[in-house]
């Protein structure tokens, strides 16, 4: 994946409508939503969503289908995946470790590390 595509991606995200409008239909599935449906559950009027979408569908996270005379809009689990994975493959590589981005990056963290950490948290120099 591209870092422009990247960088596209979360911009698309990083506005509060945006993100509603995506979670919910993440939550809906493949099926995906009609338009109307997003603007009701969402309280939005048409144009703010139309806006809204456009951006979405731009930065291809979502992608819309019409049958007859309705447009459903349904998230881009691929684009969503790949974005994740451009953001965690080189997850714990300065460990010298690997992670499995699905699980988590959760790099353990040594009793040493640890009581350093809690130590400089409660002011005391190591």
């Amino acid at each position: 994946m591209k870092s422009e595509t990247v960088v596209q991606s979360l911009a698309a995200l990083a506005q509060g409508t945006r993100l509603a409008v995506y979670r919910l239909l993440v939550q809906h599935g493949p099926s995906g939503l009609a338009a109307g449906e997003i603007a009701a559950q969402l309280n939005l009027a048409p144009a703010t969503l139309s806006f809204h979408l456009k951006e979405l569908s731009h930065a291809g996270l979502i992608r819309p289908r019409q049958e007859g005379r309705f447009i459903f809009y349904a998230a881009d689990f691929g684009a969503m995946a790949a974005l994740v994975a451009f953001l965690t493959e080189n997850c714990c590589a300065a460990d010298g470790t690997s992670c499995a981005p699905s699980a988590g990056c959760r790099p353990t963290v040594t009793q040493g590390a640890r009581s350093s950490r809690i130590a400089r948290k409660q002011g005391v120099k190591s």
